[in-house]
């Protein structure tokens, strides 16, 4: 990466109870995808960019096509995110679970120009641009798995709100944002970025702001995928719940000055993301919200 005073960073996560999804309809071969979206998409918003991954399987019993089904997803997601799976382990745990029970965990470690981490100089007045989500992403499926279960449908029906199974929605893997985030980096504008995960837009956007300083956001600013409107509707979900539970469409969110809009927003455009202005930062705290879900 050409630094001069190198820095290293490094994240981990897992996928939480979506791999139950991925058991119940015997489809492992998104799932890795997932496990390196969360780690990398951590990674970046501190400044980082991934460099290497490694994962961690803890299995009942190993079954070999299941597991290449699951590394090929890892596979996958490494090459999206321009890092390298340089190892891991696979951990045989009869005792510790049951039938085709399993759990991932995933390792990314990554490097940056020391003195540059994010958030960095946010400010009264910057404007909050919201990169689109390819779905659910890894969170909140305990509370899908119950609405699904309440609803009526079994996972391999026919989708109520699109194309294909209802199974293939929910399993949609995590969108990887690691290479329009380099690009925005790249331009030297960009303030903070703030991956949407568990406890929604309400609970992480403030993790990316200093003290003194809040959010307001537009909901009317984009279109809500039909998955999370069917989920609300089903579960009869408040929106202030919603927007603690679920991305609701926005994945990641970057902020910078709106003197510096065009020049990230173009840098972001390059890399198959379509970003939205959603909002700005305001003096206050937490994330207050106008328009409706």
């Amino acid at each position: 990466q050409n630094l001069k005073n190198p820095k290293i960073v490094a994240c981990t996560d897992g996928v939480g109870t979506k791999v139950e999804i991925a058991n119940m309809l015997n489809k492992y071969d998104t799932i890795g995808i997932d496990l390196v979206a969360m780690s990398v998409n951590d990674l970046i918003v501190q400044g980082a960019k991934p460099l290497i991954f490694l994962d961690y399987i803890s299995i009942n019993k190993i079954d070999q096509k299941k597991l290449k089904s699951i590394i090929k997803g890892i596979i996958e997601g490494c090459k999206i995110s321009g890092c390298d799976l340089v190892g891991g382990e696979t951990a045989e745990m009869p005792g510790m679970y049951d039938g085709k029970d399993f759990d991932l965990a995933g390792f990314a470690v990554g490097a940056m120009e020391r003195g540059e981490t994010l958030p960095r100089n946010v400010s009264n007045g910057d404007v909050l641009i919201g990169m689109p989500s390819s779905g659910i992403h890894s969170n909140g499926y305990s509370l899908v798995r119950k609405i699904v279960e309440n609803s009526g449908h079994s996972w391999n029906d026919d989708c109520p709100f699109g194309e294909g199974s209802l199974a293939e929605h929910l399993l949609e893997p995590t969108k990887i944002y690691v290479k329009s985030a380099v690009s925005a980096l790249k331009t030297g504008k960009l303030k903070a970025l703030a991956h949407i995960t568990g406890g929604g837009l309400t609970e992480n956007l403030p993790r990316a702001l200093p003290e003194g300083l809040g959010a307001n956001i537009n909901l009317d600013a984009w279109d809500r995928l039909p998955i999370f409107n069917w989920l609300i509707e089903q579960a009869n979900l408040k929106m202030s719940e919603a927007l603690k539970t679920f991305n609701c469409g926005i994945g990641m969110i970057a902020i910078c000055s709106s003197d510096d809009l065009i020049d990230v927003i173009s840098a972001l455009k390059n890399n198959d993301c379509s970003p939205i202005i959603i909002g700005e930062i305001i003096n206050g705290t937490g994330v207050s919200y106008t328009g409706k879900l």
